[in-house]
């Protein structure tokens, strides 16, 4: 992932609704779920989430696939790690990294993650 698709990812997710959907699909795994699933799961009415589904899908964040008449949509895994993998690919000076609390050197003792 580069730059600009890491300010795009970031910026789809910088809105509530959508990080409610992203998160969402993220727990429903590969079976993903329907607009109306996802609608009815967070109160958003249809435009409302065609809006945010089309924004999240325009920053790779998000699949879908047609099973008969219904589009399921999934998060992309894929670019959750690619994104993840940019965050952090300076974390800790290339070395491993313990990210307990008082353990990294950017995490002081008595914070919580």
């Amino acid at each position: 992932m580069d730059t600009q698709d890491t300010l795009t990812a970031l910026s789809a997710l910088a809105h509530e609704n959508r990080l409610a959907i992203f998160r969402r699909l993220v727990v429903a795994g590969d079976a993903g779920m329907t607009p109306g699933g996802l609608g009815a799961a967070l109160g958003l009415a249809p435009a409302t989430l065609s809006f945010h589904l089309k924004e999240l899908m325009h920053a790779g964040l998000l699949r879908k696939r047609q099973q008969g008449r219904f589009i399921h949509y999934q998060a992309n895994f894929t670019a959750i790690d690619g994104l993840i993998a940019y965050l952090t690919e300076n974390c800790c000076q290339g070395g491993s990294c313990d990210i307990t609390a008082g353990a990294h050197p950017a995490i002081p003792p008595g914070d919580t993650l």
